[in-house]
C-alpha cells in the first residue's frame, strides 16, 4: 500500500473540528502499517467577523438564536457527550470572544512548517474551548506558539505582519472552490473526501481506501 495524503480542513473555532481532529489521530493508530501525510489547510467559518472579535454570546444569539434554539442546543449536547470519550472538554458558556481566526491559521501554517502543525491545532482548540482563552489576540497565539516549542519572539514578530495572508486567502478559495462547504473536510489523495466528524473506525476505512488506488488515481 502506498503513502497516503490527507488535507485536513479546518477552522480552530469550530467545535467539530476538534472532534474530528482527536478522531483523526485514532484513526491513524487504527492502521500502523499505511503512512499518512497530513496538512491542516484554512478554512473561516465566519470571515466576516473583525479582527478583535465579537463576544461569544452575542455572536451565539445572532447567529443561532441563542444558546436556547433547538439547532445550536442539539449541537452542543450532542459534542458535550462526545467531548469526554474523546478526550476533550467543552466550555461554551464561558467562551469570552468569538474570534477571527485568520492569525490562528497563519500560527497553525508557521508551525506546519516546523513539523508541528497538529500541536500548534490542539493548542489552539484546548486554549479557546476549555481554557476560554481569545485566540485572536496576539498575546495568546504568542503563548501557544512557546508552549509547542516554537520561537515566540518570532512570532509575535511575524503577527505584526501581513505575512501568509494572501497564501491562507488563496487556499481557502481553493478548497471552496471544490466544493468544501464545511468542516472539517478530509481529502484522501485528492481523490475523495470525507466530510464531518466521523468515527476513527470511518477514517481508517478511509485510509485504507486511499491507500489502495492505483498510482494513477492518486492526485
Amino acid at each position: 500500500m502506498s503513502e497516503v495524503h490527507v488535507d485536513l480542513v479546518l477552522d480552530p473555532v469550530c467545535p467539530w473540528c476538534w472532534l474530528g481532529h482527536r478522531y483523526w489521530m485514532a484513526a491513524q493508530n487504527l492502521v500502523p502499517d499505511i503512512p499518512v501525510e497530513t496538512v491542516l489547510r484554512p478554512f473561516q467559518l465566519d470571515a466576516s467577523i473583525p479582527k478583535a472579535g465579537l463576544p461569544y454570546q452575542d455572536y451565539v444569539k445572532k447567529r443561532f438564536g441563542g444558546d436556547d434554539s433547538g439547532r445550536f442546543k442539539a449541537m452542543r449536547e450532542h459534542l458535550e457527550a462526545a467531548g469526554p470519550e474523546a478526550g476533550i472538554v467543552f466550555n461554551f458558556d464561558e467562551i469570552p470572544m468569538r474570534p477571527n481566526t485568520t492569525d490562528a491559521h497563519r500560527l497553525i501554517r508557521w508551525a506546519q512548517g516546523q513539523g508541528k502543525g497538529a500541536d500548534a491545532a490542539e493548542g489552539l482548540f484546548k486554549a479557546y474551548f476549555e481554557e476560554r482563552r481569545d485566540i485572536g489576540a496576539a498575546s495568546e497565539l504568542t503563548a501557544i506558539a512557546e508552549a509547542i516549542g516554537l520561537d515566540a519572539n518570532l512570532v509575535a514578530e511575524l503577527l505584526t505582519t501581513h505575512r501568509d495572508k494572501d497564501v491562507l486567502e488563496r487556499e481557502e478559495r481553493f478548497y471552496r472552490s471544490l466544493g468544501v462547504a464545511g468542516v472539517p473536510c478530509f481529502i484522501f489523495n485528492g481523490a475523495f473526501a470525507v466530510s464531518g466528524a466521523e468515527a476513527p473506525e470511518v477514517l481508517a476505512d478511509a485510509i485504507r481506501k486511499a491507500a489502495s488506488l492505483p498510482p494513477e488515481e492518486d492526485a
